[in-house]
């Protein structure tokens, strides 16, 4: 049976005794069925997913005919990479293999997402790069789909782009999403409006896909490789670590969706955006799907002057109407 409310509390901070009530949201979990367990906040009304859904978008790239060489270039595909070199050099394989080049991708320079990473950069009086951008695996995986099918590359960031087009079906295909105005994601790509319950039922698609299918495919390479899909030591690495079988995405502005190999789903969405939220209540949704291995989930602590002082807690409570 499910349980609906308007607005949710997602976790509390306890700091020094004080509890203060800071994230807010929406949530749906689903059965192996794919019926609801428990549905908090309006989880049926369309949202940009953000990353979370970059696993679909490249059953999109392998529906037009990308071809990769191996499972570590499909997770970086999928992936919001934190720039360290094993996330580099795969990237770099990956448009060599193309005869593509740097310059050729159309998301915006930055810096890497791992500290050590952007600190050897900017020592080294280095400036942002594009191939350092978390989303560059994804947009090469992009130009090379691109280069096989003898499509334009100078335009494949457009919506009306062929390449575009069929990710926008595959997409609404997962997803069930009805067709919606376009938005534009952070790495400058079209973003399409998808509800939390449709981001896990597509989830959900991913991990039953049957072996051989292109679904099967990209949640296969993205659990063989969580460090490539996020870091080092990121929570998506830590959970899929802990969590064996288990599919999940961030995305940005409070956005995760996972699924367990039985079919089992959730969705959420921190209104507020904050990262810190995350782990606590993906333990915690894991708890109600009676996953064991949830207590092994990092405990979320806050600090103080160098100090654990407080703690993360997930706690729902519905909000009256």
């Amino acid at each position: 049976m499910s349980t609906t409310a308007r607005f949710v509390p997602l976790v509390d901070v306890v700091r020094s005794g004080f509890t203060e009530c800071t994230h807010y949201g929406a949530l749906i979990a689903l059965g192996p069925d794919g019926e609801s367990i428990l549905e908090l906040g309006d989880a049926r009304s369309p949202l940009f997913p953000r990353s979370t859904n970059k696993p679909l978008q490249s059953v999109g790239l392998l529906r037009a005919g990308y071809q990769t060489a191996s499972s570590e270039e499909l997770a970086l595909a999928s992936a919001s990479h934190y720039a360290e070199p094993q996330h580099l050099a795969i990237i770099e394989r990956m448009l060599d293999a193309a005869g593509l080049h740097e310059e050729q991708l159309g998301c915006p320079p930055d810096l890497p997402l791992d500290e050590q990473a952007r600190a050897k950069m900017l020592v080294n009086g280095l400036g942002p790069r594009r191939l350092c951008m978390n989303c560059s695996g994804k947009h090469a995986a992009m130009l090379a789909t691109c280069q096989r099918n003898d499509w334009p590359l100078g335009t494949y960031l457009q919506a009306d782009h062929p390449l575009q087009e069929e990710i926008a079906s595959t997409v609404r295909d997962l997803t069930g999403a009805a067709d919606a105005p376009l938005g534009i994601d952070g790495c400058g790509l079209p973003i399409i409006p998808v509800p939390l319950d449709g981001l896990a039922r597509a989830f959900a698609r991913l991990v039953t896909a049957p072996s051989g299918s292109h679904e099967h495919a990209v949640a296969a390479a993205a659990r063989a490789h969580p460090e490539l899909l996020s870091g080092t030591g990121a929570p998506d690495a830590i959970i899929m670590r802990a969590i064996p079988g288990m599919l999940c995405k961030s995305g940005a502005d409070g956005v995760f969706a996972g699924a367990l190999p039985d079919g089992r789903s959730f969705a959420f969405k921190i209104s507020d955006g904050h990262e810190r939220a995350r782990l606590p209540l993906v333990r915690a949704v894991l708890e109600l799907l009676e996953v064991a291995q949830a207590a092994d989930l990092p405990d979320s602590p806050v600090l103080g002057g160098g100090h654990t002082v407080g703690e993360i807690r997930s706690r729902v409570l519905p909000v009256a109407r």
